[in-house]
């Protein structure tokens, strides 16, 4: 049996839980988020917790019984809590400003680059270069992190470009004895 899928999803303060059909729906202080399971998987709700089961022991739902907890976990956490994510602007005049719910990037192009935030997701930036994202749904915050981050990703050389705040660029020498070599 999964070890994931046997967890309880404990919802904290504030969190209010509702099943429709195969439709979990979760409301809290951050905002509203739903999914829908897989035909056959249920949820028992209690006072503050969730309880996921599956139909059978067939290979699939076996495999699914893990990530349909952890999908509505993260949905419990995001709408509570809420999910950030950061990234860094590297590289001599690279820098963002957030206008609304637009960022406007200048990355070394011709021209200014704009990216329009989707809904539920907020962004704030910290000395034009440091780019905190925050939202509550957790897979929409990866996706528009790795559409900025496409924006300008970070070259191995000196390493300027967009990355991740944790992310480690492995940084390569370069022509270390340019024109040197006697042909």
């Amino acid at each position: 049996m999964s070890r994931i899928g046997r967890l309880p999803v404990v919802l904290d303060k504030g969190v209010k839980a509702t099943l429709e059909r195969q439709t979990v729906r979760l409301e809290g202080p951050k905002g509203k988020l739903e999914y829908e399971m897989p035909d056959g998987f249920a949820v028992e709700i209690t006072d503050s917790k969730m309880m996921v089961k599956r139909p059978d022991d067939q290979q699939q739902t076996r495999a699914l019984h893990g990530l349909v907890r952890k999908l509505i976990a993260n949905m419990a956490q995001g709408v509570s809590k809420g999910f950030t994510r950061g990234l860094e602007i590297n590289g001599v005049g690279y820098r963002a400003e957030v206008k609304g719910n637009l960022i406007s990037f200048s990355l070394g192009y011709s021209h200014p680059v704009v990216y329009q935030l989707p809904p539920g997701v907020t962004a704030k930036v910290e000395r034009s270069v440091t780019i905190t994202l925050e939202g509550a749904d957790r897979q929409l915050l990866g996706t528009v992190a790795a559409q900025i981050r496409a924006l300008r990703p970070p070259e191995p050389y000196k390493g300027k470009g967009i990355k991740y705040a944790e992310e480690v660029i492995r940084r390569k020498a370069g022509k270390a004895a340019a024109g040197s070599s006697a042909g």
